[in-house]
């Protein structure tokens, strides 16, 4: 038996669903509230108000994703074996939390909440450069941040897509088998990427 959730993890996890579902201002406290199946007071009791929660659900989402890199991540290795792992982790973590794609594709169109967002992302963009320090230049177009963009963009996206391709494929796109697939595809680029890297050191 599971140990039971406090009420503050019942609205925490309340908002997070509906955040995910509808954005920012498409959700208000009382939504919330019935969601969690608590009174609204409660809501405000343990968060101040509406920004306070989002902004504990976004930093939530962003300091699992970080911890969830900086464990796969072992800078003693080569440097296609750290990359490699560092993609299945940030599959792995996509797997778990893939409704957060769609909370970041709809705050970032909204506008409102991307200082939000800046705020969190940030760090782990720095992380992202720090890591690959030791290969990628700090600037032009092999440049770490490039290298953050395209992997995260390659992860997210497909992820952000899978009510669409669902239509599309006649299949889903979450299965076991089709994930397996994508996971294949995104090493496969990622070789291509190493090659790359490769014949322009060597150049």
């Amino acid at each position: 038996m599971g140990k039971k959730q406090s009420k503050a993890e019942l609205i925490h996890e309340a908002a997070d669903a509906l955040f995910c579902e509808r954005g920012f201002h498409g959700v208000s406290v009382n939504d919330v509230a019935k969601r969690a199946q608590v009174n609204k007071a409660l809501v405000f009791y343990y968060y101040k108000s509406k920004e306070e929660l989002f902004e504990r659900v976004l930093s939530h989402y962003y300091e699992a994703h970080m911890t969830a890199l900086t464990e796969a991540y072992e800078k003693t290795k080569e440097v296609g074996v750290r990359l490699h792992k560092l993609i299945d982790a940030y599959l792995d973590f996509m797997v778990k939390n893939s409704r957060y794609a769609r909370l970041i594709q709809l705050e970032v169109a909204s506008g409102d909440t991307r200082a939000l967002i800046q705020k969190n992302l940030e760090p782990l963009v720095e992380w992202f450069i720090q890591a690959l320090s030791d290969f990628a230049p700090e600037e032009g177009p092999l440049a770490a941040k490039h290298f953050f963009v395209t992997f995260s963009g390659i992860v997210i996206n497909y992820f952000t897509y899978a009510p669409v391709f669902t239509l599309m494929w006649e299949d889903d796109p979450l299965s076991d088998k089709a994930l397996q697939e994508r996971r294949e595809h995104v090493h496969w680029m990622l070789d291509m990427v190493l090659q790359g890297l490769k014949k322009n050191q060597s150049g």
